[in-house]
C-alpha cells in the first residue's frame, strides 16, 4: 500500500513539474489523434494463441490487439531519436532507436542497452539467450542473458565486422529454426551464417547479381526467401548453399515477403508500387493480386505478415495505414480443383498520409473531429475510443434508375477540400456536412450519421470554383461561396436554389450567417465585408477594409467576426453596428488559422512565423504566446472550451492542447514577443504530455505580474488630475445633505404617556393579599424581604451620588472624543490625512453629532482646523462630494458663529483657501454645461 501511495506521489510532483516548466501559461500539449504507423515495418508478438502488433509513430510506438485492432498500449515516454527497428519476444518488445536498444513491457521501459557512440540501430533479432542488433557501421553486436534467471539479454558478449569483402551493408537478420546459436545475415549481395557463440563464420553465399532488399524465412527447414530490387524472387536452400526456385515479377522493387503457415502452400510478395502479391507454391502460378494495396508515393507495402496458424496477413505502409486481409476456405469444383477466393479486407486502422488541410470539431462534447488532408480523404477521429475513428465513404449515391452518378467505383477520390461547415441541428435527417473542394465549381454534402457523401452538389451559378462554404445554425440552408464574387444559398433537404447574392468583385473568402437566419456576412479578396438580410435577401450595408480578407470566423453569441487580412492583421467587426471594434497586430508572417473560444473572449491565432497567439478582447492585448517548433496550419476551439485542436506543416496528425483556464484565472497583462518561449508539441507517448486536469494542478507563480483576481482591490483615484468621487453607498451622501429633513420625519406625533396605575391588588404582599397562613405560623415571605433590601440599596447609592455632587469641582471639564483628538494631532502636523480617513467611515448620524460639537467659542480653533481639513481634501481631488457636503452642514449648523466673526484672521484666511480650492474644482461644472449646451445646440439643428 505504501508503494502504491508513493508512486502516486511520484506521478502528482512530476505532473507539477512538468506544469511548472510549461512555457504558455493557458495551453498544455495533451495528445495526438490520428497516428498508426509510418515507413518502419511493425513487428508482431505471440503470447499463447494471441497476437499483437507494434508499430512505430515517430519516436514512440504503439500496441494493436490484432484479434480487433485495439489500441492496447502506448509507450510510455518519447525516445530521443527515432525509432528504426523492432522485435518482439513473448512480452517483451526490442526497440531500436538511434544507438540504443530499448526493452519494453506494456509500454514501460525496463531497460536500455547502448552501442557506439557513431551506431544505428538497423535491426535487431532475438533468439534464446541472445540478443543480436545490426548498426549502419556494419558491426553486428551480440549481448547475452547474464544469467539462466535473467529475463532479457543485457550484458555485452561480443561483436562482429561484416566489411564490404563480406557483403557490406547489413539488410536484416533471421535466426532459423534448429540452428542452435546461429543467425544468418543478410546483405546487400549475400548471406553470411555466423555462430554467435564462437564469433566464428561459418557459411558465406556466392555474390548475387541484384542488390538484395527483404528476406524471410520459409516454414521449410533451411529455406530463406530472399526479394531483390530488380523484382526477382529467389528460394535459397542455405544447407545446400544454392537457389532452388526463381520468381520473376517485373518493373517490381520487393520489399516484403511472408509465408502462410496454416496449411495452404501460399506466400506473400509485397512492393513498393503498393501492390500485394499472392502465389501458390504447389501450383507455381500466381493467385490473386491486391492493387494499391498501400500508396506507391509513400513506399508502397513496408511489411506484409502472415498471422502464426490463421489465414490472416496484415499489412502496413507509409500511408499511415495498418490493414489485415483474411483468405475465406477455398472452394472444391466438381474436378477436384480448388479455386482459392481472393482475399478480403477485414479490418484496418489508419489517418491521413499527408499532413490535414482542413479541421473542425463536430459535436458540442469534443467527441469527434472531423479533418480532410491533401490525400484527398476526410476522415472522423474519435478523441476518446481510438477504434471508433473511420474515413468517411466517397461512394457515390444511385440515381432513380439505380446507375452510380460516375458510372464505375474504380475512381479517383474528390479533391482537396479547401472549406468545410458543419452543423447538427438535422443530424440524421438530411446532410450536416458541406465541403468546397479545388478547382471545382461545385461544393459537395455529406452525411456524419452514415458516414458517407451525400446525394447534392452545389454549383455556383457564375461558373467558378467554390471556395467558401456555410451552413445555417437550424441546419436548413447551405451556402456556397464562388471565386467569381457570387453567393448562392441552397435548401440542404432538397436541394434547390433559395437565393443569390452579388456583391463581390473577387473570390468570396468566408460567409457567415446569424443564429436566428436573420443576417448574414461575408468577405472576400477585394477587401469588403458585406452584411444582408437574409429574409429578404437585401443588402444592408457593407464596410471596405485597407486589405484582402483571406479568411472570417463568426461568433454567433457575441455577433462579432474576426477577419484575416494579408497586412498581416486581425480584425474584430461588430455586425450590428457593423463597425471595427479591434484591430491586432504582432504576426510578422501570413495569419493561417484563427479562432474564438467559446465565450467570445479570446480569440487564439497561428502565424507561418511560428508562432501561437491568445488574444484578449475586452483589452486588447495578447496575453499568451508560443513559439511552435513546427508551422500551424489550423487551429479549433472545441466547443465546451476543454480543447484546442491544431494541424501542422509536418505530421500526419492532429495535436491536441488542454486548456489551463478551466481550474484557474488567467491574467490579461499583455506580454512582449521577448516572453515568448518554445514549446513542444504534443506527441504519442503516455507520460510525455500533460494532464488533463494539469490547470488544477499547476501551483507555480511563473508570472510574478498577474493579477490575483480573487483579491482584487479597485484603485483609490487613476489619475491625480481627475476628480474622484467616493466608492461609499450613494445613500450615505442623501443622508447627510438631508439628516434635518429625516430628524424632522422621525419625531413621535405623540408626547409618550404615563402608564396607568397598577390595580391596588398588585401593590399588596404578605399578608394584605390574604396570606394570613403564612403570618399566623411565622413564616417570613421572601419577595417581601427581597424587595426591601433592593430599596435600601437605591437610597444608598441616591445618598452616595448626593455626597459627590459636593465636592464636584468647579471650572472647564470634558471628555475628548477621537474625532476631536485627531483633528487636533492633525492640526500640528499640517497632514491631515489620517483625520480624513476617519471621517470619511463615520456613520452620517456621528458626523452630524461631531460637527454640532465643535467648539464655537473664542479662538475657534476647533472650527478653522476642521475648514482646513476639508480643504486639504478637496485638494487631493478625492472623495469630491463628500467633503463638499461636510461644508454644508458646517455652514448650516455654525453659519451664524462664521457670518458673525467674518473679521476674524483666521477664519477669513481658512474660508479664502478653501474658495480658492472650490472655484478651481467649479470648472467641472463649466464644461458639463458646456457640452450640454454644444448637443443641444447640434441635436436641434
Amino acid at each position: 500500500m505504501s508503494t502504491m501511495i508513493e508512486q502516486k506521489k511520484r506521478k502528482l510532483s512530476s505532473a507539477i513539474v512538468a506544469a511548472r516548466r510549461d512555457p504558455s501559461k493557458i495551453f498544455s500539449p495533451y495528445r495526438v489523434i490520428g497516428n498508426v504507423s509510418n515507413y518502419v515495418p511493425f513487428s508482431v508478438g505471440t503470447l499463447g494463441s494471441t497476437f499483437y502488433i507494434v508499430t512505430s509513430v515517430g519516436k514512440s510506438f504503439q500496441i494493436y490487439d490484432a484479434n480487433n485492432l485495439h489500441l492496447l498500449f502506448v509507450s510510455e515516454k518519447e525516445l530521443d531519436n527515432p525509432i528504426t527497428a523492432f522485435a518482439t519476444h513473448f512480452h517483451y518488445v526490442y526497440v531500436g532507436s538511434g544507438n540504443k536498444v530499448f526493452v519494453f513491457k506494456r509500454g514501460i521501459q525496463e531497460y536500455e542497452i547502448e552501442l557506439k557512440a557513431n551506431a544505428r540501430v538497423k535491426s535487431v533479432c532475438v533468439f534464446g539467450d541472445f540478443l543480436c542488433a545490426s548498426a549502419e557501421d556494419g558491426i553486428l553486436y551480440i549481448y547475452k542473458k547474464k544469467n539462466a534467471s535473467a529475463k532479457y539479454p543485457t550484458e555485452y558478449y561480443s561483436q562482429f565486422q561484416v566489411t564490404e569483402l563480406l557483403g557490406g551493408d547489413i539488410v536484416s537478420i533471421i535466426h532459423l529454426p534448429t540452428y542452435l546459436n546461429k543467425i544468418v545475415i543478410i546483405t546487400k549481395s549475400n548471406l553470411l551464417l555466423i555462430n554467435v557463440r564462437t564469433g566464428k563464420l561459418l557459411f558465406q553465399s556466392q555474390e548475387f547479381p541484384n542488390n538484395i532488399t527483404t528476406a524471410c524465412d520459409a516454414p521449410a527447414l533451411d529455406i530463406i526467401a530472399l526479394g531483390t530490387n530488380a523484382g526477382q524472387l529467389m528460394m535459397y536452400n542455405i544447407k545446400k548453399g544454392k537457389v532452388i526456385r526463381n520468381i520473376n515479377i517485373p518493373k517490381s522493387h520487393i520489399s516484403s515477403i511472408s509465408f502462410r503457415t496454416d496449411g495452404a502452400p501460399h506466400m506473400s510478395v509485397g512492393c513498393t508500387n503498393g501492390d500485394l502479391i499472392f502465389y501458390d507454391l504447389d501450383r507455381r502460378s500466381r493467385i490473386h493480386v491486391i492493387k494499391n494495396a498501400h500508396k506507391e508515393s509513400l513506399g508502397g507495402v513496408m511489411k506484409a505478415m502472415f498471422l502464426n496458424g490463421q489465414p490472416i496477413i496484415v499489412t502496413s505502409g507509409g500511408d499511415n495505414s495498418l490493414k489485415e486481409f483474411v483468405f475465406d476456405p477455398s472452394l472444391s469444383q466438381a474436378d477436384g480443383e480448388t479455386v482459392v477466393q481472393p482475399p478480403r479486407l477485414l479490418r484496418s486502422r489508419g489517418g491521413h498520409s499527408q499532413p490535414p488541410s482542413c479541421i473542425q470539431f463536430a459535436d458540442s462534447s469534443a467527441h469527434m473531429l472531423l479533418s480532410s488532408s491533401r490525400d484527398r480523404s476526410l476522415w472522423s477521429f474519435s478523441l476518446r475510443k481510438d477504434a471508433q475513428s473511420q474515413e468517411l465513404s466517397q461512394r457515390l449515391h444511385k440515381n432513380s434508375n439505380g446507375d452510380r452518378l460516375a458510372g464505375g467505383s474504380v475512381r479517383e477520390k474528390f479533391p482537396e477540400i479547401l472549406s468545410m461547415a458543419i452543423e447538427n441541428s438535422r443530424l440524421g435527417e438530411w446532410e450536416n456536412v458541406i465541403t468546397a473542394h479545388k478547382d471545382e465549381k461545385s461544393a459537395r454534402t455529406w452525411d456524419m450519421r452514415n458516414k458517407r457523401v451525400g446525394r447534392w452538389t452545389f454549383n455556383t451559378t457564375d461558373d467558378g470554383f467554390a471556395k467558401s462554404v456555410a451552413l445555417s445554425q437550424c441546419g436548413n440552408f447551405g451556402l456556397v461561396g464562388s471565386s467569381n464574387g457570387s453567393i448562392v444559398v441552397y435548401n440542404m433537404q432538397s436541394g434547390l436554389i433559395r437565393r443569390k447574392y452579388k456583391l463581390h468583385k473577387k473570390a468570396v473568402t468566408g460567409i457567415a450567417i446569424d443564429g436566428m437566419n436573420r443576417k448574414m456576412v461575408s468577405c472576400g479578396l477585394d477587401g469588403i465585408v458585406g452584411f444582408y438580410d437574409f429574409n429578404k435577401a437585401t443588402l444592408l450595408g457593407k464596410l471596405v477594409l485597407d486589405s484582402s480578407i483571406s479568411s472570417m470566423v463568426y461568433h454567433r453569441s457575441s455577433d462579432l467576426i474576426a477577419l484575416v487580412l494579408d497586412d498581416l492583421s486581425i480584425v474584430v467587426i461588430d455586425t450590428i453596428t457593423q463597425k471595427i471594434v479591434r484591430q491586432l497586430w504582432g504576426h510578422s508572417n501570413r495569419i493561417t488559422s484563427l479562432d474564438f473560444s467559446p465565450d467570445g473572449r479570446w480569440i487564439v491565432s497561428t502565424s507561418l512565423d511560428s508562432t501561437l497567439r491568445t488574444w484578449d478582447l475586452p483589452t486588447g492585448n495578447c496575453i499568451d504566446g508560443v513559439k511552435l517548433e513546427n508551422v500551424a496550419t489550423n487551429i479549433q476551439f472545441s466547443a465546451n472550451g476543454e480543447f484546442i485542436a491544431t494541424s501542422h506543416v509536418v505530421g500526419n496528425g492532429i495535436c491536441l492542447w488542454t486548456n489551463k483556464s478551466q481550474f484557474k484565472s488567467i491574467s490579461t497583462r499583455a506580454i512582449s514577443e521577448d516572453e515568448f518561449r518554445n514549446i513542444m508539441l504534443p506527441n504519442n507517448s503516455a507520460s510525455g504530455n500533460s494532464n488533463i486536469i494539469e490547470g488544477a494542478l499547476d501551483v507555480s507563480n511563473d508570472d510574478e505580474l498577474d493579477i490575483d483576481f480573487t483579491n482584487y482591490e479597485s484603485l483609490s483615484q487613476i489619475n491625480e488630475d481627475l476628480i474622484t468621487l467616493s466608492v461609499g453607498p450613494r445613500n450615505k451622501l442623501n443622508t447627510l445633505l438631508n439628516l434635518d429633513i429625516i430628524k424632522q420625519r422621525s419625531k413621535p406625533t405623540e408626547a409618550p404617556k404615563k402608564p396607568e396605575k397598577a390595580s391596588f391588588f398588585l401593590q399588596l404582599t404578605g399578608d394584605k393579599i390574604g396570606d394570613e397562613a403564612s403570618t399566623r405560623e411565622g413564616v417570613v415571605d421572601t419577595s417581601a424581604l427581597e424587595s426591601a433590601e433592593s430599596e435600601s440599596k437605591l437610597n444608598e447609592a441616591g445618598a452616595a451620588e448626593q455626597e459627590l455632587q459636593k465636592f464636584k469641582p468647579r471650572g472647564h471639564v470634558e471628555l475628548e472624543s477621537q474625532f476631536t483628538k485627531l483633528l487636533r494631532e492633525c492640526s500640528k502636523q499640517n497632514n491631515y490625512s489620517k483625520f480624513l480617513e476617519y471621517l470619511i467611515k463615520l456613520s452620517p448620524s456621528l458626523i452630524d453629532i461631531e460637527i454640532r460639537g465643535l467648539d464655537s467659542f473664542e479662538p475657534f480653533n476647533e472650527i478653522i482646523f476642521f475648514i482646513n481639513a476639508l480643504t486639504s481634501g478637496l485638494k487631493s481631488k478625492r472623495n469630491f462630494e463628500l467633503y463638499e457636503a461636510f461644508m454644508s452642514i458646517l455652514f448650516k449648523v455654525h453659519g451664524d458663529v462664521l457670518h458673525s466673526n467674518n473679521t476674524n484672521a483666521n477664519i477669513s484666511e481658512a474660508l479664502e483657501k478653501w474658495d480658492i480650492v472650490h472655484s478651481e474644482c467649479n470648472k467641472l461644472d463649466d464644461l458639463l454645461k458646456y457640452c450640454s449646451g454644444v448637443l443641444n445646440f447640434i441635436s436641434s439643428n
